[in-house]
């Protein structure tokens, strides 16, 4: 008993001795650095999963990675610095943004900007993972559908992406990537919506009710399943074998993106990994559409017309259970529970591994 008193005492003042304000540290500039937004102990875990698996294909000895996130957020990010402590991740940092950040600061300099100045300066690049809802009034609208939990986290990463694009809500301010063209900007879901938000535009708060008027569990699953995009049949019935999620099939628009960058067929029609129920509505002018969904009314992908390394999908290729067999999940009462990775077939997956490429290859092409 006195060993593991001893032991827990340790690992805790490990914990509390580990820096997080990586930038405003003695760190090392001979390092090149990839910034990971909203660093969750989950979030750490997909990102050691792709490194590990070479989908995410970065040497770390070249690129270490620096988690971001704001004081204010819901998340008990002491977790995560434990979590690196404990695993030994010694390729990971921590940096924790205190400046004071509400709603009506978000797109103008404020308390943040000397940090997000900071962490472009010394980074190069960036990805913003997926999340809750953002709140409305970020982008001019009552709420009407959303469901918003941690809005500190919004204003901070909605503000950070302003910071680095600029967009039409402040047309005076400059952005930082002027400095910088070739900075990696990307991400997934909310990562997309929260970088169409900072850039001056706006989003459907519920696919379903907007874009099919339908208003409950029981008429939005009888939407054509390729473009549902999330699993209602969890609201309907009990069965623990339900996946909140659904794969569905995404198409590739007249932009060269997929074709040129990623170099796969733009005839292809990928199954994807969906778990979102907003969606782009008015694009911002400097992005260009790069896929929808099989009925063409959602937008799945964008690029930025300017910086060519800014780019982002409203799926989710990140998720590990779609590179390697896990539990076994359905979508309707109906099916025969699989394995998402048996869901997606040959060319689907291999889509998503070329995905991780062009990622990996834009992010290397950053390093000295």
């Amino acid at each position: 008993m006195k060993k593991l008193l001893l032991t827990l005492a340790f690992l805790a003042l490990v914990i509390s001795l580990y820096p997080q304000d990586f930038f405003r540290e003695d760190f090392s500039r001979e390092q090149e650095y990839l910034i990971l937004m909203n660093p969750t102990v989950g979030n750490i875990g997909v990102v050691e999963f792709l490194v590990k698996n070479k989908l995410l294909n970065i040497n770390p000895e070249e690129i270490s990675l620096v988690g971001v996130y704001h004081s204010s957020q819901e998340y008990d990010f002491s977790k995560s610095a434990e979590h690196i402590a404990t695993n030994g991740l010694t390729w990971w940092h921590l940096h924790e943004v205190k400046g004071s950040l509400k709603e009506d600061m978000v797109y103008k300099p404020n308390p943040c900007s000397d940090d997000f100045r900071k962490i472009f300066e010394n980074s190069v690049g960036v990805i913003f993972f997926g999340g809750q809802d953002i709140p409305p009034a970020v982008y001019g609208e009552e709420n009407w559908y959303s469901e918003t939990t941690d809005p500190g986290r919004h204003y901070f990463e909605v503000s950070f992406l302003f910071h680095l694009l600029g967009g039409t809500r402040n047309t005076a301010f400059t952005p930082l990537l002027k400095e910088n063209p070739d900075y990696v900007v990307t991400g997934f879901c909310l990562g997309m919506q929260s970088m169409n938000v900072a850039a001056g535009g706006t989003l459907y708060q519920d696919i379903p009710a907007q874009l099919y008027e339908s208003f409950s569990p029981e008429t939005n699953v009888k939407i054509d399943r390729p473009n549902l995009h999330r699993n209602y049949w969890q609201n309907i019935r009990e069965d623990k074998d339900f996946m909140g999620t659904n794969i569905h099939p995404v198409q590739f628009s007249d932009d060269s993106f997929f074709g040129g960058n990623v170099k796969v067929s733009r005839k292809l029609r990928p199954l994807v990994y969906s778990s979102h129920h907003q969606s782009l509505k008015d694009v911002a002018a400097c992005f260009e559409v790069t896929a929808l969904s099989d009925d063409g009314k959602v937008i799945e992908g964008i690029r930025h017309l300017k910086y060519p390394n800014v780019f982002s999908v409203q799926f989710h290729p990140e998720v590990s259970a779609l590179y390697e067999d896990r539990s076994k999940v359905k979508f309707a009462p109906e099916d025969v529970p699989k394995t998402l990775h048996s869901m997606l077939d040959k060319n689907s997956l291999k889509f998503h591994k070329k995905y991780w490429g062009d990622i990996s290859a834009v992010i290397m092409g950053q390093t000295k």
